[in-house]
């Protein structure tokens, strides 16, 4: 690379730390004050950019006021709609704990991105030429684009004026007090209510603003949505949650970074090629991870007392009674006897081997959640590793199936070891994100090994032997492994060890008073939650007869987190309920409508609103209270 590559190289770094420092900005701001993990945040992003381009071309594009204006009116547009956001449905749910307030924002981002399919269209939208900035500057022989000029000005400047903000003026001092202890703000006088609006207006114009200007560089597109968030989250975490200036040298360090292995291409070291470019897909997370194991605090963050199990379960686990024996034992009838139905109902046994396997998934993620109290963003990856064990011991080494499906979750628990190991000595939100971190650090492995996981095609002809090609026979091996491995988990927390994990839930300090190793028995809990989940995840693989990267990816650890938190953390039914919920609603809405993600969103806050402890959690506390009755 020579210096005028290199250089070019840089300030393109720069102005894409602009951007990403906008969204950032305001995710950091509105979590700061209201402790909510905005999962809508990136679909915000995408909003502002798609009304940039239509507004643009309602004003007129060629024009300066059409470009700036279209800008202007987005970021104001994202704002309102933040506000209505927080006033309609936040401003409800402060009360319920933050993971399903986070399940509420997921809802929102399906809703949001169907809303988006049917305004705009599934087609890419590109966005004009900004007017006298559309040229490019010399730069040492090498053209520059003067938009971008502009784009790495702006980073600075709003950060600057958002330190204004918050420290010259009153409301500012109402963030920064409500940042440290929002009780105290409350009892002072101040209304609460609106200080949370106006954040969170603030944040969303934020993010549409960082969303706007890329109007020119990038096209307007459906898939924006995560992948927005996903490196919002990145940048606030490695700067420091609630630091602005963090995560405006968290943008820089990050854009930087992707830029300069854009550059350098594929070099040759000791015989070998490397390829850097290929790091650009996951080398915010080896930072993220990296940042998380030496400071866990972030980049410029502050260390603070963080409890885990604030959302811990209220009421102690219980066996389960007489009552829920006997109507297990009839659900397990009822399966025992669906095969049956084949005949009528030929896609039953498809849709009731999905949902015996989403259980299995939803059951692994609630061990460590539940119980154990450690939340997950990345669940996914044990279960992607299981599937790709399975697949790589049948083609590559061409074991049989079932060798292949009893030995092959051992990958799973190779990566749930190594992975654990960091993940327990973190808490909360910084340990969801490091979980996120080496879950996409995993799938870019797979994505990029084409030799050896086929890349993006990924492995197909995984089918069973003839005797499970029968559904009815494959039907009985899933719902057995499945059982099996609820049953298991569950006489596990009834076991000491169980005991153990749940005390150090609740109190990781009086548990190490009293002899228990917290961190071994978290660690044991990850690696047992990941030998059940490469268990689901290579039963799919068989299921579907192919594995592809997008079972590894981000989406399906937030489908394993939507369903546990829809049945309810706080009950061991809880998965189990979620999942059959989860999967059956989208299986029946993907089949019946286009806009099935808003449907089912749409659904989901409903349930939200409803039963902010979960559809199990509401009827234990039914059956409870009628039983404390006369």
């Amino acid at each position: 690379m020579t210096l005028s590559s290199l250089l070019l190289q840089l300030l393109n770094g720069l102005a894409g730390a602009s951007s990403l420092f906008l969204v950032a900005a305001g995710l950091s701001l509105i979590f700061g004050v209201t402790r909510i993990v905005n999962f809508a945040h990136g679909s915000l992003t995408m909003l502002g950019l798609y009304i940039a381009v239509s507004v643009s071309g309602w004003l007129g594009a060629s024009s300066v006021l059409g470009f700036w204006g279209s800008i202007v009116i987005a970021a104001l547009g994202t704002a309102l709609l933040g506000a209505l956001i927080e006033i309609m449905l936040l401003r409800r749910i402060y009360h319920v704990p933050e993971l399903f307030q986070l399940l509420a924002t997921f809802a929102l981002v399906l809703v949001i991105k169907d809303v988006a399919l049917y305004v705009w269209g599934a087609e890419e939208l590109l966005g004009p030429r900004a007017p006298g900035l559309s040229g490019a500057v010399s730069l040492l022989g090498q053209s520059f684009p003067t938009y971008n000029l502009l784009l790495i000005a702006i980073g600075p400047i709003v950060l600057l004026l958002m330190w204004l903000l918050l420290t010259r003026t009153r409301w500012g001092t109402l963030v920064r007090a409500a940042t440290q202890d929002r009780e105290m703000v409350s009892a002072l006088g101040v209304n609460q209510a609106w200080l949370f609006t106006s954040v969170f207006a603030l944040g969303a114009g934020l993010a549409g603003l960082g969303g706007s200007i890329q109007m020119p560089n990038e096209p307007a597109s459906l898939h924006l949505d995560l992948q927005t968030i996903g490196d919002a989250f990145v940048v606030v975490v490695v700067g420091g949650m609630g630091s602005l200036p963090g995560a405006y040298v968290a943008a820089l360090l990050i854009s930087e970074t992707k830029a300069i292995c854009a550059g350098l291409g594929t070099l040759h070291f000791f015989g070998m090629d490397f390829s850097f470019s290929k790091l650009t897909l996951v080398v915010e997370f080896l930072i993220m991870a990296l940042v998380l194991v030496l400071r866990p605090w972030g980049l410029m963050g502050k260390l603070s007392a963080v409890t885990r199990g604030a959302d811990a379960l209220e009421a102690p686990l219980l066996p389960a009674s007489r009552a829920l024996k006997i109507f297990g034992m009839l659900i397990m009838v009822l399966l025992l006897f669906l095969p049956l139905l084949q005949d009528s109902f030929p896609y039953l046994l498809v849709l009731s081997i999905d949902l015996l396997i989403a259980a299995l998934f939803a059951a692994s993620l609630h061990f460590i959640m539940g119980p154990g109290g450690m939340h997950s963003f990345g669940h996914a990856a044990y279960f992607g590793l299981g599937a790709y064990g399975t697949a790589l011991c049948m083609k590559g080494l061409g074991w049989p199936m079932l060798a292949s499906l009893m030995v092959a979750p051992l990958l799973a628990v190779v990566g749930a070891l190594l992975f654990g190991w960091f993940c327990v000595r973190l808490s909360g939100v910084y340990l969801a994100m490091l979980t996120l971190a080496f879950a996409q650090i995993v799938w870019s492995v797979i994505f990029q090994s084409d030799d050896l996981t086929g890349g993006s095609n990924g492995i197909t002809g995984l089918w069973p032997p003839s005797w499970l090609s029968d559904k009815a026979n494959y039907y009985y091996l899933t719902l057995l492994l499945v059982v099996s491995g609820v049953l298991i988990m569950r006489r596990v927390l009834f076991a000491p060890f169980g005991y153990a994990l749940r005390a150090a839930r609740d109190s990781a300090l009086r548990s190490d008073a009293i002899g228990i190793d917290v961190r071994r028995v978290q660690w044991m809990a990850f690696v047992l939650a990941g030998a059940f989940c490469g268990v689901a995840g290579a039963l799919f693989a068989f299921s579907k007869g192919s594995i592809s990267p997008e079972t590894i990816h981000i989406g399906r650890s937030v489908d394993a987190l939507v369903m546990v938190l829809l049945g309810g953390v706080q009950t061991l039914s809880g998965p189990l309920v979620g999942s059959v919920l989860f999967s059956g609603l989208q299986d029946v809405l993907m089949r019946e409508t286009e806009y099935w993600r808003a449907v089912l969103g749409t659904s989901m806050l409903f349930l939200v609103m409803l039963f902010p402890q979960g559809v199990a959690g509401y009827v234990r506390s039914v059956v409870e209270r009628r039983g404390e009755g006369p």
